[in-house]
């Protein structure tokens, strides 16, 4: 019983499937055009045989009325027919022969003249005289069917004689039998009933097999769904390479499959560091907390262990606020608003607002700017951020006698911006590493005081470079120093700069 229920539910799942749709779908289409046009076929196939068999009895009545003279006798006055046919020429033999075969000649009174009829026109019944007085009325030809006693289908052409001296009008009759005709559209009809049947199977089989293989891409793309997890989200659909609908969909898959991996890595990056950053400050407070509770005795000692614990609380929330913002911003969540802006005003700004930090460093901070204007489509917030990121960097790592110089020109259709400094370098092992989440690149003196960064001011850089489609690259050199050089597209529809490059006087320096 369980057999018999699965292999209904498989029976069902197949009728419902799109396999079975489209081929079925196709199959009725195929089918109704083959009805169709097999229906005009035979509607053709009737009409030219009823055309072709009036054209015979038109081509017969003319030789009757050719060899068929209706005489006067003025010995007996009265007509009779007399046929001229020349029974020794084999084709005149032959056309008496076949008009005699099915013929009927009537007279002036609309009764059959004797001898003067066959007997096949004889079996299909004579025409009454009110038929054959219409017919000599109307002076045109009449068409008409009649049928045997065994059923076989004649058609019959009647018209008129005149007599010699045009006294008298007769009635002629002749026929061609429809036998042979009605036998060729009854084949036609059983080979029509006979390859429909067959069509529609080789044509649903047909259809079976290419719709397999054309939805094939689309069950590997289910099976690859089903595949995907947390784990192998880099699991990708092979391409046909045909440029068709199912190319589209398994690139757009790949897209989104792509997309899903960039933000599963996001989420598991944040988790990692999250955990990691937390776990250090909050294993201080609770250090803190635990050798306050176990030997504190006084007040002022209580009040020192939570001002302790208030500021690396402080520290947890710096860090808290940094990776959500970056998280933020690395998943879609802030929108650049952007606006026409002239970075040399915007950087001699900033370089501005970091000369009072920089001489308290004892530091030496200058702009210089390769070009009068630089206008293009930026956010001022995060290009001020990310330029006040780089800025601190560099006034911080650079000792006391040292140089900060922020350079501004344009290459082709971009802006560049080199940050360089004096200051005590990156080690190379570290340089690959820099732009990643909370790598800091410590010296020996700040091994006990991991509070002077985060490590996540160069990854808010990365990013706001890459959210106005620019690059950025680090070159650096352990005691001599380090460059930061930025590429940012300007707009199109910028005005073009006049390079200022080898004029002193009007380089323009902070």
């Amino acid at each position: 019983m369980p057999d018999r229920v699965n292999r209904m539910a498989k029976r069902r799942h197949i009728a419902r499937g799109l396999r079975f749709t489209l081929s079925a779908v196709y199959t009725g289409l195929f089918t109704l055009l083959l009805l169709g046009v097999g229906l005009l076929f035979r509607h053709n196939l009737v009409t030219k045989l009823d055309d072709q068999a009036r054209d015979d009895l038109d081509q017969s009545m003319a030789v009757v009325r050719a060899n068929l003279r209706i005489e006067h006798d003025p010995g007996l006055a009265d007509y009779h027919p007399v046929w001229h046919f020349d029974t020794t020429d084999p084709d005149e033999a032959a056309d008496a022969a076949r008009i005699k075969s099915v013929y009927l000649l009537a007279d002036e009174h609309y009764k059959p003249i004797p001898d003067n009829y066959s007997s096949t026109y004889e079996s299909l019944g004579f025409d009454t005289p009110a038929q054959i007085q219409q017919v000599l009325h109307s002076k045109q030809a009449v068409f008409l069917k009649k049928n045997d006693p065994n059923g076989v289908p004649y058609l019959i052409r009647q018209s008129y004689v005149d007599s010699e001296d045009h006294q008298r009008r007769y009635f002629v009759a002749i026929g061609k039998s429809f036998a042979e005709s009605d036998k060729l559209v009854s084949d036609f009809n059983w080979l029509c009933v006979g390859l429909i049947p067959l069509v529609i199977l080789t044509g649903f089989a047909t259809g079976w097999i290419f719709a397999g293989r054309a939805l094939t891409p689309v069950m590997e793309i289910a099976r690859a769904a089903e595949r995907i997890s947390g784990s192998n989200l880099s699991l990708r659909i092979p391409s046909r390479k045909t440029g068709d609908e199912l190319d589209y969909l398994a690139e757009t898959f790949n897209q989104m499959i792509e997309r899903l991996e960039v933000t599963f890595n996001q989420v598991r990056q944040f988790s990692t560091d999250v955990s990691h950053e937390l776990r250090t400050p909050i294993t201080i407070i609770r250090g803190q907390m635990e050798v306050a509770l176990m030997t504190a005795q006084t007040a002022e000692q209580y009040r020192d262990a939570i001002v302790d614990s208030l500021q690396d609380i402080e520290r947890l929330s710096q860090i808290v606020r940094a990776l959500l913002s970056l998280s933020q911003a690395e998943t879609g969540q802030v929108v650049l608003q952007k606006q026409t802006l002239d970075l040399v005003e915007v950087l001699q700004g900033l370089v501005e607002e970091f000369q009072i930090p920089a001489e308290g460093a004892d530091v030496e901070l200058k702009f210089v700017s390769m070009i009068y204007r630089c206008q293009g489509e930026f956010d001022r917030v995060q290009i001020e951020r990310m330029l006040s990121n780089l800025l601190s960097n560099a006034v911080k790592f650079t000792p006391a006698g040292g140089r900060v110089t922020v350079t501004l020109g344009r290459v082709a259709d971009e802006a560049e911006i080199l940050v360089e400094d004096t200051g005590q370098g990156i080690p190379p092992e570290h340089l690959p590493h820099i732009f990643d989440r909370f790598y800091r690149v410590r010296g020996p003196e700040e091994h006990a005081s991991p509070e002077k960064g985060l490590g996540l001011g160069l990854s808010f850089v990365t990013w706001i470079v890459r959210a106005h489609g620019g690059s950025i690259d680090a070159q650096s050199e352990a005691g001599k120093g380090t460059a930061f050089r930025i590429r940012l597209p300007l707009s199109s529809e910028a005005p073009p700069e006049m390079s200022i490059e080898g004029s002193p006087e009007a380089i323009r320096q902070t």
